[in-house]
């Protein structure tokens, strides 16, 4: 096994925030009212303006906006593939000030996913296309096209034209082969799911399993072990304390496998779900994980720096608190919930 990575530079940071999925609370910091009544999210865009993101009326008809949830980036994304000019620049300004702080904040791939934007095949075909079109106008470093539908990623890869290096693709599972045909055709990079055509593994033994299984399909193909990111698969640690632990276990034994060629790591962020201080037990998870042999991540590196990761105090209080719960040592995260309420963890 080779040693944990010991500084920033040596971790793969693929920027997860274009996402049609991505919330801001109607009530949060994030949103306004402005002097009309109609709501928006402030932004800066890249000359330096201060602007807004306008909420539209259909939005407002959804069910996200009526549990008091904007969800920002799928609102840019429709304004950008709108037939009104000023939307389509609103929405284009929008993702520019994100494409700038993601690689400001040390971002090397942008990751791109639409697929909750609209239910309708070609509207998300369009929207990915005016996604990746809009990020490689201005990113200096390429895109990771992220899409549970085949088509979709098929239609990002075309509209990307290579100006700032290889893409990848996320994800490549085993009921989507036809992912891997893609990745040779583009010379794409690609993250991988630790997953099987039955499903989501249990435990540390079937996410090892899987990702053998489908690391050897990969290189069958002709890709580089060295161009394979594998995914392997973090639950949320609130609905199963030992979650961490198998998370931790599946990359000591995968590392220990192919030594530093491949890349491990992926969705750090979602450990964290449904948990107070969510900023504090992702940076203690990603510095655990570390430990155990990561070398990449899908996170927001503006949210989550990993200058502050590796100079987190793993001693203090909090991280401790912290670090039980993620390695199965406080059942039912009872000891963690209870030092937030005291306000132990500020």
């Amino acid at each position: 096994m080779t040693q944990a990575i010991t500084s920033p530079n040596q971790f793969t940071i693929v920027g997860e925030n274009i996402h049609a999925t991505r919330i801001v609370l109607r009530n949060g910091r994030k949103a306004v009212k402005l002097e009309d009544g109609s709501e928006a999210i402030p932004f800066t865009d890249t000359s330096g303006a201060q602007r807004h993101l306008t909420i539209p009326d259909w939005f407002k008809g959804t069910q996200p906006y009526q549990q008091g949830q904007i969800k920002h980036f799928m609102i840019a994304m429709m304004k950008g593939i709108s037939d009104d000019h000023e939307e389509q620049e609103e929405g284009r300004a929008y993702l520019h000030q994100e494409i700038v702080k993601q690689v400001d904040a040390g971002a090397q791939y942008l990751d791109i996913n639409v697929d909750e934007i609209h239910y309708d095949l070609d509207i998300q075909k369009r929207a990915m296309r005016w996604a990746v079109d809009t990020v490689q106008a201005l990113s200096p470093i390429p895109p990771s096209i992220d899409s549970s539908n085949s088509a979709i990623i098929s239609e990002g890869l075309a509209a990307y034209d290579g100006r700032a290096g290889r893409p990848i693709i996320n994800s490549i599972s085993p009921e989507r082969p036809e992912t891997l045909d893609m990745a040779v055709k583009t010379d794409a990079r690609v993250i991988i799911m630790a997953t099987s055509v039955s499903g989501m593994p249990q435990d540390s033994n079937e996410r090892v399993e899987n990702a053998i299984a489908l690391v050897d399909q990969v290189v069958e193909r002709g890709i580089s072990v060295k161009d394979i990111f594998i995914d392997a698969i973090i639950f949320p640690i609130s609905v199963d304390g030992q979650n961490g632990n198998h998370y931790f276990e599946t990359v000591r034994c995968l590392r220990e496998k192919y030594g530093d060629e491949i890349h491990i790591g992926m969705g750090l962020s979602n450990v964290s779900f449904g948990m107070p201080k969510r900023k504090l037990i992702n940076q203690v998870f990603i510095r655990l994980a570390i430990d155990a042999g990561i070398d990449a991540g899908l996170i927001d590196p503006v949210q989550t720096s990993l200058d502050a990761v590796f100079a987190l105090k793993t001693e203090s209080v909090r991280a401790q608190y912290a670090s039980d719960m993620l390695l199965g040592k406080d059942e039912f995260c009872m000891n963690y919930i209870t030092a937030y309420r005291n306000g132990d963890l500020a």
